[in-house]
């Protein structure tokens, strides 16, 4: 079933104003992750998605061993009501094993990450004990210690034999440090996703050019191969692509031939060239839709080929907000999504009290610019200020977006918003 057809089975579908949770719904409902993978140095692996489970091999860790400083006891040496005087028969330091064992009325000092001496079950951190003699041959320990406290157990963390992480978890710095753990020093990883990006329009000059007269110099893929780099795709910058049909088909074409993805920005809104959507659905197949929201109201998705080649393609508004916002709200997801992410990392709405007022009209989603901060105890938000689709300020002063749904008329001074921390979206 073609795209078109697919779209026009939706509920609710209002090809004149298609809403936010729709138009993300029905395209990573389209989307088939990558299926090419390959073997990473470790190092190398962050920022990427595994492309087959991780097991453990050994137990994590490997074997029983102290939490903290202390002494190694036997709990059935400590009295239940009373303090307890024990002999201390050495020290058990972390990575050598500690000769002998420990009898009745014994006990061993113990440093953390040391293996607890045969006959030992507990340890006793050495902030609540007392020491008797010169030497401190003697502990006191006082009353109400618990049996294996302080004592990290073999496999407590990861079992050998057993999955560690799942094909499809985005290797972190901690997923990094624990694939270490069990000694992997390269893994299986998806490969880079390859991402062609370009500008349109004659209006638009590349930095380093003097501008002429009606000419603006061209931010946004500045800001797209920002986003893209963050997210660790391999990235192809076409330049600026000017009102041409010629070189903008040529453009496509070179793009559907080497990427994975095509995104442009520029040629998609009510008033541009024809040629410009005539193109995009000469190559393949392309919906262009009018999204309820506000800024990025204008966009292209579908799919370009090139021989037996295709792409998928995102044509974003022209405005630089616009471009930001509907790559956060659209293209962040299905780029995670093709990159085989499971789950795709996603950035939840949280409350915080607007301290301003936002008009807004109803019936449309907006992602307006905020600052989110910390007063007296709880969460606040207010607007940036000017929120136009040009302002790309708005987007630099801001770490968050404030979210209004289609329901909402306006917000006043004082009451609860959503908002959508920048941290770990952009």
């Amino acid at each position: 079933m073609s795209l078109a057809a697919q779209l026009s089975c939706l509920s609710d579908y209002d090809p004149n104003s298609f809403s936010v949770d729709h138009a993300r719904r029905f395209i990573l409902e389209q989307l088939e992750p990558i299926a090419a993978s390959e073997r990473v140095a470790l190092r190398s692996a962050l920022g990427r998605v595994l492309a087959e489970d991780v097991i453990a091999p050994c137990n994590v860790p490997a074997h029983d061993n102290s939490a903290m400083d202390g002494y190694a006891v036997r709990h059935a040496d400590l009295s239940p009501d009373a303090p307890s005087r024990l002999k201390v028969r050495g020290v058990a330091l972390a990575g050598k094993s500690f000769a002998g064992s420990i009898g009745p009325g014994e006990c061993v000092r113990i440093m953390t990450g040391a293996v607890p001496p045969a006959g030992t079950d507990t340890v006793v951190i050495q902030e609540v004990v007392a020491t008797e003699g010169e030497l401190g041959e003697i502990v006191v320990v006082p009353p109400g210690q618990r049996l294996g406290q302080h004592i990290r157990l073999a496999g407590e963390d990861l079992a050998g034999g057993k999955p560690a992480l799942a094909a499809g978890r985005l290797v972190r710095p901690a997923e990094l440090g624990l694939i270490a753990s069990l000694g992997f020093a390269e893994i299986s990883v998806r490969r880079r996703l390859r991402v062609a990006f370009f500008s349109t329009g004659d209006e638009l000059c590349s930095i380093g050019s003097p501008l002429r007269e009606g000419e603006v110099y061209d931010s946004n893929r500045y800001t797209l191969f920002g986003m893209l780099a963050r997210m660790g795709c391999d990235v192809l910058d076409l330049g600026v692509v000017g009102d041409d049909p010629a070189a903008l088909e040529a453009a496509f074409r070179r793009a559907a031939e080497s990427a994975d993805v095509v995104l442009t920005s520029g040629g998609v809104s009510v008033g541009d060239a024809d040629f410009v959507k005539q193109l995009m659905q000469q190559l393949g197949e392309v919906l262009f839709w009018k999204i309820a929201m506000k800024p990025g109201r204008p966009m292209a998705f579908g799919r370009i080929r090139e021989g037996s080649r295709a792409a998928w393609l995102f044509g974003l508004p022209g405005n630089p907000v616009a471009v930001m916002t509907t790559f956060y709200q659209f293209v962040r997801d299905a780029l995670y999504t093709l990159m085989g992410a499971d789950p795709v990392p996603r950035v939840p709405l949280l409350p915080a009290v607007c301290t301003a007022p936002i008009r807004k009209a109803p019936g449309r989603t907006e992602f307006q610019r905020g600052i989110l901060a910390a007063e007296d105890g709880r969460w606040t938000v207010r607007p940036t200020g000017a929120q136009g689709s040009g302002i790309l300020r708005s987007m630099s002063d801001a770490n968050c977006f404030i979210v209004l749904g289609p329901e909402q008329s306006g917000v006043a001074a004082g009451e609860t918003v959503s908002v959508q921390l920048f941290d770990g979206l952009v």
